[in-house]
């Protein structure tokens, strides 16, 4: 089994915002291979389906971005799934829009979900893909995290969400994450 994790905040407000990518990439992969994710198990929004053979869990916490760890760490220990069944897609200001960047461990780079991830899983060894959200030019980081993006961003966005639903479709069918970083980055 595999696990695939979106970062974002749950409610209307918060739907579209450069925050919620991890979301928006995990619901993309999740209309492309027909699985619902409507159920409710320990702190987040789950679905469930097979893909290549392999099932796949789909999971979008709803403990709210800084909490993301409080809902991640119980369903790997509930699913008996190892760090290496996981992947995590989040919201990266360092990359541009677009852009996706894959690695199989690395710090919280000040991202306050991963932050809560690396806590309570007691590592910061496990599969991540960002997805480039550009950096604020001039407003707070808070504000610029919780915006829509532009209109301009909409096209470079897409491609991103695609790279991200291709990257989990060669990883679900067997592809090692390391040999993924070097097709993707």
């Amino acid at each position: 089994m595999k696990m695939i994790v979106g970062l974002g905040n749950v409610g209307e407000k918060y739907a579209g915002t450069r925050h919620n990518t991890g979301f928006m990439a995990v619901d993309q992969f999740a209309s492309e291979h027909q699985i619902a994710i409507t159920q409710q198990k320990l702190g987040a929004l789950v679905g469930s389906g097979v893909i290549d053979g392999e099932k796949v869990l789909l999971v979008k916490p709803v403990t709210y971005m800084n909490e993301s760890g409080r809902a991640v760490q119980p369903l790997l220990a509930f699913y008996k799934l190892s760090l290496a069944d996981l992947v995590v897609v989040y919201d990266d200001m360092d990359l541009h829009v677009g852009r996706i960047r894959l690695r199989t461990h690395g710090s919280a780079g000040g991202h306050n979900g991963i932050k809560s991830l690396i806590a309570h899983l007691g590592t910061d060894q496990f599969n991540r893909i960002k997805v480039g959200t550009d950096h604020p030019k001039r407003e707070s980081v808070v504000k610029y995290v919780l915006s829509r993006f532009s209109l301009e961003q909409q096209g470079p966005l897409a491609e991103a969400l695609d790279h991200t639903t291709q990257a989990l479709d060669e990883w679900v069918a067997g592809t090692d994450f390391p040999k993924l970083e070097n097709e993707f980055n």
